[in-house]
């Protein structure tokens, strides 16, 4: 599919493709949700408040590793503005091609954002697929569900859309059906590929994208006093249990940004901003304008 993002139609085409996710799990005995006036709630009596911002928390206290896991707020807002600005914005239109060669031909079909951070990669692809409603509309229903173990991501994220079932829960164990997913999108996040696995379907596959060696290089050679290429991550994941691959693309280019917020809001919203020592969070705020490189790996695996 040629053109950008700014290219496709508005989303509204698509609202009444888009279906509630039907395929929730309880996250203590893995049995179905179904939707009770404004809960969620499993045979067992699990019940789950539907907030007002239309999320639902499907993390359970023993699932966390911290009393706020995931990315903090202000990590959150920093990364939304950035997005938001259109530097990644080739990022973004690779994933949405990349998603639409994978896309069933017909029948229902589920696409899981695991690790949705604040929702823009996602919400991308939602615009993106409205292209698609008319040739869908008779082909099977399209549910979304983006999942990230930030509170204050996913709240962020329900401002973006609300067709999208937007879920907190985390991908150690996503609190999904088991083989109820078609395809799974993980942007620079936590990959499980037992979790991942255990709720796609035969045949299903996963997008991940994972920064490379070159990626934020200059950035990072300013806030630390040495960069060792060995301990950057590089396209850490090659090959997943359970998954064979099925395709490795990369995508490198360079960009200028030329706004003070800006810049401070791309180092804020990674953790560098926590690893770099304070006279390179300094350095960092002092520049006007920053040359970056923006490196990173598409990989396509399916389940076996």
């Amino acid at each position: 599919m040629a053109g950008t993002v700014s290219d496709w139609r508005p989303r509204d085409t698509l609202i009444k493709l888009i279906t509630r996710a039907n395929n929730l799990a309880c996250p203590i005995d893995g049995l179905k949700l179904d939707r009770i006036g404004k809960q969620l709630s499993c045979e067992n009596g699990h019940s789950y408040d539907i907030a007002r911002q239309g999320y639902v928390n499907l993390l359970p206290v023993q699932h966390k590793r911290s009393k706020q896991p995931g990315d903090s707020k202000v990590m959150v807002v920093a990364r939304s503005e950035f997005l938001d600005s259109g530097v990644y914005q080739p990022i973004a239109d690779k994933l949405v091609e990349t998603v639409l060669t994978l896309l069933p031909a017909d029948g229902e079909t589920c696409i899981l954002d695991a690790g949705c951070g604040e929702g823009y990669y996602f919400d991308t692809v939602f615009t993106a697929l409205g292209e698609l409603a008319g040739e869908r509309a008779s082909k099977g229903e399209l549910s979304l569900i983006g999942l990230d173990i930030s509170k204050d991501a996913i709240i962020q994220a329900t401002k973006r859309n609300r067709q999208t079932s937007w879920i907190v829960g985390t991908n150690r164990q996503p609190p999904l059906l088991d083989n109820s997913v078609d395809i799974i999108l993980c942007m620079f996040g936590f990959v499980s590929a037992t979790g991942f696995e255990k709720v796609l379907k035969p045949g299903g596959k996963i997008v991940l994208v994972d920064p490379g060696i070159e990626h934020l290089k200059e950035l990072r050679e300013i806030i630390y006093p040495e960069v060792k290429k060995s301990a950057q991550s590089g396209s850490r994941t090659t090959e997943l249990p359970g998954f064979s691959s099925l395709k490795t693309e990369k995508l490198r280019f360079t960009t200028e940004i030329s706004d003070v917020t800006q810049i401070n809001n791309l180092l804020l919203m990674t953790p560098h901003f926590y690893r770099a020592s304070k006279a390179g969070r300094e350095a960092a705020s002092r520049l006007d304008t920053l040359a970056i490189t923006i490196d990173v790996t598409f990989r396509v695996f399916e389940k076996t």
